[in-house]
C-alpha cells in the first residue's frame, strides 16, 4: 500500500486528478492500495482533513471556503475511485472520527479547566464558557443527515470565545466524562484537539455509524485506516466495525493509528479487537530512527521490540508517514543513506504489510524545507523487486552487526527468488543461500548500485557483496523475468 499524500501537498484542489494519473505507473511498481488523505471537509480549504468539519461533505457543498476540499471536488474522487478500481487498485479511506473543527457558533455550556498533563485532575472549580461546539452545516442543511451538533455532543474542547483563553476544557453533564476506553497516557488521553466527540451520546454514535454505511455506498472502498485511535472509544470503534459488517459485508483491511512506542499497549490493543485490526509499526520507525543516526549502531537487532516481529500479520510496516515526516509533530527522522535500506527491509521481508510513502516517491514539498524523492529514486525499483521475486521461504544471515542479509527462495510460480545484502558500516558482503537449483547461475544488482557480478556454487550459495556509500544491494538472477522494468518507472 501507499500513503498517497504528504502534508505539504499543495493546496490547490488538484490532488485527486494527481493520484489518477498515477495509478498506471504505481500499479506498475506492484502497488495494490492507496491509503488517501481524509476526503471529507475540513474547516478550511488549506487543512489536510485532520481539522474535520463535516463528515457528509466529500467535496459537495461550498462550506468552509468552497465547494473544493483541499484534495479536490466529490467529482474529482468519485472519478479517481473509478479510475483505481478499473486499475485493480483499492482505496483505504482515511476515517477521521474523534474530533471536530470549524463550528459555524458557539454554545455556552459548563466546564472544567483540566490538568493538560493529567486530563482526570480539574484544576478550576466549574464555570461556563463560550465554545466553539454548535455544528449546523447550513450549505449542505439536511442532505444525507439531519443531525446536527451541539455543546452536550462533545467531551472536551480548547478555546473559551469568552475571554480568548486556550485551554483543556472538560465538558460537564448528566454522566459526562472522558471515555473510559482510551490509552491512559496523561491520566486519560481521550482529548486530542478541537471539539473531542463524545460516544456515550447514542445520537453521535448513530449518526457516524450511518455514515459509515453512506460512505461505503458513495465510494466502493476496500478498508480504513482509522486516524487517532487511542483517542477515542475502543468500544465504539468495536461496534463501529460490527456495523459495517453486518450492512455492508465482511472483509474490510483496517488499520488504527495508534501511534505508541510502548509493543505492549499496542498488542494489547489488537488483541483486544480480537485481531480485526492492523496497527502501524512505530517502533520499527523508531529504530530506524536509532540505528540511522547512532554510530557503531547494531543494524542485526532491527526488529527488535517491533511490532512485525511479535504480531506480524497484524503490522503495517512504515518509514515515514505526514506525523513523523521533517517538522511535524511526531517527526522520526531518518538519516537519509538509510531510508532506501529501510524500504528494503519492509518490502522484501515476509513479515508485515509494508506502507511507502508519498513524501518520499515524489518528495516533500514543504516551502521552508523541501526534500526531493528519496533513495535516489530506487523506491520504485524496490517495490517492483517485491512484486517479481519476494516470495517464498526466507533465511536470515543476522549475524554481524553493521552487515546483514536475507534470501528469499522464491515458489513453483515464482522462481527466480532474492538475495538482499546491506551494511552501515562501508562495504559488506555475505555468504547466502539461494538453493541448489541456482547452481552456476549469475545473480546482478537489479538497482545497479553494486556493479560486480556473484556466480552461485554447486551448493546453492554464493558470496554477494554491497557497495560503499549506498551499502546496499538487491541480488536477482540475470535471466528472471521482469529485469527489463527496472529503472524504467
Amino acid at each position: 500500500m501507499m500513503e498517497a499524500f504528504e502534508w505539504y501537498v499543495p493546496a490547490d484542489q488538484k490532488h485527486w486528478q494527481r493520484l489518477r494519473k498515477a495509478i498506471p505507473g504505481l500499479k506498475a511498481t506492484g502497488i495494490d492500495n492507496l491509503w488517501i488523505p481524509p476526503g471529507c471537509k475540513g474547516s478550511s480549504q488549506q487543512g489536510n482533513g485532520y481539522d474535520i468539519y463535516d463528515l457528509y461533505d466529500l467535496g459537495e457543498f461550498d462550506q468552509k471556503g468552497g465547494v473544493s476540499t483541499k484534495w479536490g471536488t466529490k467529482e474529482d474522487l468519485v472519478k479517481l475511485v473509478k479510475s483505481a478500481k478499473d486499475a485493480g487498485v483499492g482505496i483505504y479511506w482515511d476515517a477521521v472520527l474523534n474530533q471536530k473543527a470549524g463550528a459555524d457558533r458557539t454554545e455556552k455550556c459548563q466546564v472544567v479547566e483540566v490538568d493538560p498533563n493529567d486530563r482526570t485532575r480539574a484544576i478550576t472549580d466549574p464555570y461556563s464558557i463560550d465554545g466553539w461546539l454548535g455544528f449546523d452545516f447550513p450549505r449542505r442543511a439536511d442532505k444525507y443527515s439531519t443531525q446536527k451538533y451541539h455543546w452536550y455532543h462533545f467531551t472536551g474542547t480548547d478555546y473559551n470565545n469568552a475571554n480568548q483563553k486556550s485551554a483543556i476544557y472538560r465538558i460537564l453533564g448528566d454522566g459526562k466524562d472522558w471515555s473510559k476506553f482510551v490509552d491512559k497516557e496523561k491520566g486519560n488521553y481521550d482529548y486530542l484537539m478541537f471539539a473531542d466527540l463524545d460516544y456515550t451520546h447514542p445520537e453521535v454514535e448513530a449518526d457516524v455509524q450511518a455514515w459509515s454505511v453512506w460512505l461505503c455506498n458513495q465510494i466502493p472502498i476496500q478498508g480504513i485506516r482509522f486516524d487517532a485511535i487511542k483517542h477515542f472509544s475502543e468500544e465504539f470503534l468495536k461496534s463501529l466495525v460490527e456495523h459495517l459488517d453486518a450492512h455492508v459485508g465482511p472483509g474490510w483491511f483496517l488499520v488504527g493509528e495508534f501511534w505508541e512506542d510502548s509493543l505492549d499497549s499496542m498488542t494489547t490493543y489488537i488483541r483486544n479487537m480480537q485481531h480485526k485490526f492492523s496497527l502501524f509499526d512505530a517502533p520499527l520507525v523508531y529504530n530506524f530512527s536509532s540505528i540511522s543516526n547512532t554510530p557503531n549502531a547494531d543494524l542485526s537487532k532491527v526488529f527488535q521490540d517491533t511490532l512485525v516481529a511479535s504480531e506480524p500479520y497484524n503490522a503495517v510496516t512504515l518509514v515515514m508517514n505526514h506525523d513523523t515526516q521533517p517538522s511535524q509533530a511526531l517527526s522520526a527522522p531518518i538519516n537519509p543513506f538509510f531510508i532506501p535500506l529501510a524500504y528494503a527491509l519492509i518490502l522484501l521481508r515476509e513479515s508485515g504489510y509494508p506502507c511507502i510513502f508519498y513524501g518520499d516517491l515524489y518528495g516533500i514539498k514543504d516551502p521552508n524545507n523541501p526534500f526531493p524523492p528519496s533513495s535516489g529514486g530506487k523506491i520504485p525499483d524496490l517495490c517492483l523487486a517485491r512484486k517479481l521475486y519476494a516470495y517464498g521461504e526466507q533465511r536470515d544471515y543476522f549475524n554481524c552487526p553493521q552487515c546483514i542479509g536475507w534470501t528469499r527462495r522464491g515458489t513453483w510460480d515464482r522462481p527466480w527468488g532474492v538475495a538482499v545484502v546491506m551494511s552501515i558500516a562501508g562495504p559488506g558482503e555475505k555468504w547466502m543461500d539461494v538453493g541448489k537449483e541456482h547452481t552456476e547461475s549469475v545473480w546482478t544488482d537489479v538497482l545497479g548500485w553494486e556493479r560486480s557480478r556473484v556466480t552461485i556454487n554447486q551448493d546453492g550459495w554464493g558470496l554477494f557483496p554491497c557497495p560503499g556509500g549506498i551499502s546496499m544491494a538487491v541480488w536477482v538472477t540475470e535471466t528472471a523475468g521482469g529485469r527489463d522494468q527496472f529503472g524504467k518507472l
